[in-house]
Order: structure tokens, then sequence, then C-alpha cells
């Protein structure tokens, strides 16, 4: 391996610095209903129940990347089976699209640590993104993988998908969107799968913001994975990096105005825009301007 490519892998594996050794299993469990019970499980709980995401019987396939989300979703759901008042299954996936060995290793060793039964399977993506769209391979790539998460689990005989999309994924996707698209929407907490009958992607990360995750994390002194992709490694910065850049700088001078940002996808006025799109047909506000 040469100097550049290690370099690669590092970053592609360590977003977040370790404070240390790594914690006890059990600290790091209990610490998701102590430590972190506020800023963390409270709001994973109230994503729960506020959108309905999960019911008696479901069979929930977890996907696990080795990010720092991922992770912490994964321990909330444990948490959740063992002394919630839901009675579902858990099936915990990790798609491989062509990891160096080394990062794989450490998903491995990290899943193992936390006690995280993992699924492993391989994909080969990042080799076929990059071939097909070489100038700009991610967003294949993100349609690639999504598509192989809810193969899995189909096959697995699961009827939902989670993800771990967190709070700041979304107020960032409403400014993308209206900054870079000219067009207004976000994730949603949950949403039927087009291509794949019965199946639901589910976001219970939808409350929780990422400092509190990368907090976790720290504390627990687990090393998670970035994207770990050798061609997303090369770049230097990306628009949802100068999008959260850009966040970060009006919190300087607007109060909770990321809070403000998610509240905007919620208080959303059909009479006060110009127009919408409902199932792929477009609307004016001319078609009811003259209605009493």
């Amino acid at each position: 391996m040469n100097k550049k490519q290690d370099e690669l892998i590092q970053k592609s594996c360590n977003i977040i610095t370790s404070s240390g050794e790594k914690k006890p299993l059990f600290r790091i469990e209990r610490s998701l209903v102590k430590r972190y019970r506020k800023n963390i499980w409270n709001k994973f709980m109230k994503s729960i129940r506020e959108y309905e995401l999960i019911q008696d019987g479901d069979r929930i396939a977890v996907a696990i990347s080795g990010g720092k989300d991922s992770l912490l979703m994964a321990k909330l759901f444990q948490e959740l089976q063992g002394h919630g008042n839901f009675n579902f299954e858990l099936e915990f996936i990790a798609m491989d699209p062509g990891y160096h060995p080394d990062i794989k290793e450490l998903l491995v060793e990290n899943c193992k640590y936390l006690n995280i039964p993992i699924h492993i399977y391989e994909s080969g993506i990042f080799e076929v993104a990059e071939r097909m769209a070489k100038d700009n391979p991610c967003y294949m790539c993100a349609r690639m993988r999504r598509g192989a998460l809810y193969g899995k689990t189909e096959e697995l005989g699961c009827n939902k998908l989670a993800l771990g999309h967190h709070f700041n994924d979304v107020i960032e996707t409403i400014l993308l969107n209206v900054l870079c698209s000219g067009n207004f929407k976000t994730m949603l907490p949950k949403l039927r799968a087009q291509n794949f009958d019965g199946i639901e992607l589910i976001r219970p990360l939808y409350y929780v913001e990422e400092e509190y995750i990368s907090r976790f994390i720290r504390y627990s002194g687990i090393f998670p994975l970035n994207c770990a992709c050798m061609v997303a490694a090369k770049e230097i910065g990306t628009k949802r990096q100068e999008i959260k850049e850009l966040i970060e700088q009006l919190k300087g001078s607007i109060d909770n105005v990321d809070m403000s940002i998610f509240r905007s996808a919620q208080n959303v006025s059909i009479d006060r825009v110009l127009g919408w799109e409902r199932d792929g047909e477009k609307h004016s506000f001319l078609e009811f301007y003259d209605e009493d």
C-alpha cells in the first residue's frame, strides 16, 4: 500500500476521533438511557411515536454502514427491543460496496465489540458507480446502494428498512433543494418503497442532532467509518458540506435557525405558495385564485 492510499483509507475511516480507549459495552449501552437520555434516547422515541415508525409484528432491517449514525441507531434499536413496549424483530445488514479490506475489518471489529450481529454481503457498487458515472459517481452510488438494501430487506423477509439519517441531514436537504435545485422538499421520516411492495423505509434518528451522535461516539471510544469510498475520499468538498457550514454561520446570528429550517417543512401554507406538485402533477395558485 502506498502513502497516498494509506491517507485515503485514514480519511475514509475516521471523521470523529476517540476520547481514549473503548468504554465497556455495558457503559456504552447504559449511557443511551442515562447520559444521553434527553438528547438521544428521548428524541429517538419521539420520532418513533410521532411518526408511527414501528408497529407490533414488524421485522426491521437496520442498515449498518459502519458510520457513527448507523452504529448509534443499531444500539438504540437493541435497547428498545430489550426494554421497550414494542414487539418486533431485528436484522442488522451491512452491505460491502467494495471496501478496502482494512476498512471492512474496522466495520466488523466495531460491530463485534458493540454486540451488533451483522449480516455482511457484497455488492461491488463502488466499482460499478465509478465506471458508469466517473465524473460524479456519488448520486448513482447512493441510488444503487438504496436498491441493494431494499433487495436484502426483502430477501430477509423484513417489512421495514431503517436508515440513520438524522436531524441535520433533514435541514441540510431542505436548504440544498431550495438553494441548489429550486424546489422545496426534504427527507420524510418514513416512505413506502416504490419498487418493493410491502416495504417501508423509516428514519428513527429524525429528531436526533448530529452533535450528540458525535458526542456519544467520542464517549464510547469507537472509531466509526466515514462513507469509506475511495472515490469520495479524493474529493475536497461537497455542496452538502457547504450547506452544513452555512447553517453553522447562520446559527451565530439567528437564534434557533436550525429548528426554524426544520419547522418550515411542517408549516407550509398552500395558500401562500406559487405552485406545488402532487403525484407528479404540477399545480399553480392560479387554479384557486378566483374562488371565494
